[in-house]
């Protein structure tokens, strides 16, 4: 399939320049000023708009099973959803129960991905350690393209890793050259406070934020990071929300830690005044984990991406229906955490952060691809618009506005955590795979034509990070 994007301006991390695009198969063949259309090719006009780089969800949970019950979006309508509002790929996560084998976890999870409608990677879950854990975590590497490893520091009794399963994981991961990631909640502390808001009677929606504070997020992002540094390895931060995380953060980089941050869409623009709505099941379709937190977090976080001291943006896309939120009615410990999102992350950062002034384009391409792609070792195949890489393309109009609301997202929940929020800048053209996926309205996806991309350790970051650590051991002194 040929396709050719005329008459746009092109928007990478790096560059804003007016230019064509013409693709061949699934790759870019071609960039310039006035290409020649070949017979049969397609045309989108892009007069007007900017053509970037389709956008990277990092972290996302494609029907996932999840306390007691299964995300409702799958690997199909999830990207078919995502694609609407101008992503083309994203990296899962593959989450072994205890006492499992990650591998066979792994390929349980690639089987349900097959019929995936874009790109897709995972990550790997280290929820248990015992024999075969660091053997599944070599093969994982060595043979299927893993390069990240995710420690969930919450969820006691469940997947939580305690210190010493990060502390041996954290060694397995820098010897495969893999970075780690971290959900960073002291998950004790969540358990005690749970406890006892429970016991004070405390029992809607309304605990869920104070059983899981700043201060609870803080202590395990600083204590993971350290644990990081004394390993040398890099370490990535999913969903930071909040300043005490963020101080975290900045402290290590500023000491020279090779440490990385990623914030969610919801949470730089909805606060923690959701848990008060009377309507139960509003407050409810807010649960997940961290929660959304007072509007000052807010700024903080938009300040860490302008700064670039927080380096992409993600959904942790996990949608439950109303019904399965219900499974929670009488017990906030039991709705089902997570909020849907992947279909509007870029319009959400536009809106909110180029059109406020608070991001350029160049950062936006950054924040909600390239550096990603960078950090996870896939650029420029993925994340850039050079010649040789992937042809996963948008086709963005600044000046289209549109209406998020549940009534018309392509997403499968029931519920949008954005209803009703008017977002100006639009995504009109996708093409996935060198193919329009969508055009201005008309969904054109294809069950099953996503692939598997495989993810190669040592990165530059984790060279970086290993050689830094190299430099402040201590060496043996050699006495006669």
């Amino acid at each position: 399939m040929t396709v050719v994007i005329k008459g746009g301006t092109i928007v990478t991390a790096d560059y804003t320049y007016k230019s064509d695009i013409l693709t061949q198969d699934d790759k870019i063949v071609a960039i310039g000023k006035d290409l020649e259309v070949p017979s049969g090719a397609d045309v989108i006009d892009a007069g007007g708009c900017y053509v970037m780089p389709g956008g990277i969800d990092p972290q996302t949970h494609m029907q996932l099973p999840f306390m007691g019950t299964n995300a409702v979006d799958d690997f199909y309508t999830g990207t078919a959803a995502m694609m609407t509002g101008g992503t083309t790929m994203l990296i899962d996560f593959v989450i072994p129960e205890k006492n499992t084998s990650l591998l066979e976890n792994y390929h349980t999870w690639r089987g349900w991905a097959e019929k995936a409608a874009a790109d897709y990677s995972f990550h790997v879950a280290v929820t248990w350690w015992g024999d075969g854990v660091a053997d599944d975590m070599r093969s994982l590497a060595k043979n299927h393209g893993v390069n990240s490893f995710k420690h969930f520091m919450a969820y006691k009794g469940a997947i939580m890793a305690d210190d010493e399963i990060m502390v041996r994981s954290f060694n397995v991961a820098k010897e495969l050259g893999a970075m780690v990631t971290i959900h960073g909640e002291n998950g004790e502390l969540v358990a005690h406070l749970q406890e006892k808001l429970i016991q004070q009677g405390i029992k809607g929606p309304e605990g869920h934020p104070a059983s899981r504070p700043p201060e609870v997020e803080g202590e395990a992002t600083n204590r993971s990071i350290r644990l990081a540094e004394m390993i040398g390895v890099p370490i990535y931060i999913v969903h930071t929300s909040s300043k005490d995380a963020l101080d975290a953060i900045i402290a290590a980089r500023l000491r020279g830690q090779v440490v990385f941050s990623e914030v969610l869409s919801q949470h730089l623009v909805i606060d923690d005044s959701v848990y008060r709505d009377p309507d139960w099941r509003t407050a409810a379709h807010h649960v997940m984990s961290p929660p959304f937190r007072p509007k000052k977090h807010q700024e903080a976080l938009w300040h860490g991406l302008m700064s670039g001291l927080c380096q992409t943006t993600a959904t942790d896309h996990c949608s439950f229906t109303t019904e399965q939120k219900l499974m929670g009615k009488d017990d906030f410990t039991k709705i089902p955490n997570g909020t849907g999102g992947l279909e509007d992350r870029m319009s959400i950062l536009w809106h909110h952060g180029v059109n406020q002034g608070r991001l350029t384009l160049n950062q936006f391409v950054a924040c909600t691809s390239a550096n990603a792609a960078k950090i996870f070792n896939i650029y420029p195949r993925k994340g850039a618009i050079l010649v040789g890489s992937d042809a996963d393309i948008i086709v963005w109009d600044p000046e289209k506005s549109r209406t998020i609301s549940a009534q018309s997202h392509y997403q499968k929940v029931d519920f949008n955590i954005f209803e009703g929020m008017e977002v100006k800048g639009v995504n009109i053209a996708t093409v996935s795979r060198g193919k329009i996926t969508y055009l201005d309205g008309d969904l054109r996806a294809e069950r099953g034509v996503g692939e598997y991309v495989n993810r190669p350790c040592f990165s530059p970051y984790f060279r970086q990070a290993a050689r830094l650590h190299e430099l402040k051991q201590v060496q043996p002194v050699h006495r006669d």
